[in-house]
């Protein structure tokens, strides 16, 4: 059996409609480091070799809006609650404040990026069981 090859980096970027707000957004509220500024395209180190891209979208490269509504970008960390009150206090809306899911067994918040991208602030909780 053959292996493929290596993947070093993975980076998922977004459109935005105002890249200064996105990057506010990324940089004062999140605060995620700039790892390449390539003009219209901003790339963010997340964690480890995961990136997080932002570029300018002009009228022909816009997705649909519902598109928005179809892609969550989730954020996995212990700090669930301490992200929410950090957020929060910086003016930050929630459309959901810290809940456990337990379909999932995740705890988890969800809120909007200035383009409208939803955001996932979650944790897994520890006695997860991996479904056979």
């Amino acid at each position: 059996m053959s292996t493929h090859p290596q993947i070093e980096q993975q980076i998922t970027f977004f459109y935005t409609h105002n890249l200064n707000a996105s990057t506010e957004f990324y940089e004062q509220m999140l605060g995620l480091e700039l790892w390449l500024d390539q003009g219209t395209c901003r790339i963010y180190t997340v964690s480890g070799s995961g990136y997080l891209g932002f570029c300018q979208a002009s009228e022909t490269s816009t997705p649909p809006a519902d598109k928005q509504s179809s892609v969550i970008f989730t954020l996995v960390t212990p700090q669930v609650d301490e992200w929410f009150e950090y957020l929060k206090e910086r003016g930050v809306k929630f459309e959901k404040p810290p809940t456990l899911n337990e379909k999932y067994n995740i705890y988890h918040c969800f809120l909007r990026d200035p383009s409208g991208y939803l955001i996932e602030i979650q944790r897994f909780e520890t006695n997860h069981k991996k479904k056979t």
